[in-house]
């Protein structure tokens, strides 16, 4: 895993227990911090020394495209890759963020209504996913509303001034994450807003859930939390890396407890 800072990802904890699992015992999954500085050098040594190939966070997920010889449509169409491959002196990206969080959802995205908080790289490939998948209403809050005009801009959706009921709503905000900060005073939303939704998709992970994940539930919405999203894209980059079925279950379990 790749990225400034990466401390605290869970996934080699996950992806190991994955790689045990399935019968490769001789194959390792690290954090490797980057400093962007060092990225491009990094990442270029990588096949040198054995990697198959390294998932890539923040805040490197733009730069990793721009280093591929080939990628998928959806890396190239999002702009951002979370995924890279070495092979046969190629790099190859994807970006397994997108199809993770429309395979969470309760119910297909298609003739759905959805409201994305933010406009960095995550909610970029959660747009280009929602509308790929159908949905018919999918509008883009940031608290810069520049940034989520350049997003809808390129990528399609509308701009939503604030809080507004849709049948998904996705937070792809850093807003959560230092559990200490009320996450409510960062959103355009109460706890009370969350009935105004019939799922909600968080995309940060702490060990209690978020506020906002804790909200939903308290009300009856159907929550998805951010390890759920983690394990759903890292079982889709543990497919890339070794073109073995991801073993998900020993993932999920690794992702609660890791």
């Amino acid at each position: 895993m790749l990225g400034w800072p990466v401390g605290h990802s869970r996934s080699p904890a996950i992806q190991n227990a994955a790689l045990r699992a399935v019968g490769l015992r001789d194959w390792r999954y690290q954090l490797l911090p980057a400093p962007p500085e060092l990225f491009t050098e990094i990442v270029g040594g990588l096949p040198a020394v054995g990697f198959r190939g390294a998932n890539v966070t923040i805040p490197h997920k733009a730069a990793a495209l721009t280093l591929a010889d080939t990628a998928t449509d959806a890396a190239t169409a999002i702009g951002a890759a979370n995924t890279l491959v070495f092979e046969d002196g190629e790099v190859f990206a994807d970006n397994t963020d997108a199809p993770a969080v429309i395979d969470a959802l309760p119910f297909p995205a298609a003739g759905r209504s959805a409201l994305v908080l933010g406009a960095g790289g995550s909610a970029r490939a959660v747009v280009w996913a929602l509308l790929r998948a159908g949905a018919e209403d999918v509008r883009v809050w940031n608290r810069t509303l520049e940034r989520a005009q350049a997003l809808v801009d390129e990528l399609g959706g509308t701009v939503a001034g604030g809080a507004q009921p849709a049948d998904i709503l996705v937070n792809c905000t850093s807003s959560g994450l230092d559990t200490s900060a009320p996450m409510f005073k960062e959103l355009p939303l109460d706890a009370d807003d969350v009935t105004g939704y019939d799922s909600v998709v968080d995309l940060v992970y702490t060990d209690t859930g978020t506020d906002l994940v804790r909200a939903a539930r308290e009300r009856g919405v159907f929550t998805v939390d951010g390890l759920d999203i983690l394990v759903r894209q890292g079982a889709l980059s543990f497919e890339r890396f070794t073109g073995i079925r991801a073993p998900v279950d020993v993932m999920h379990a690794a992702a609660r407890t890791g």
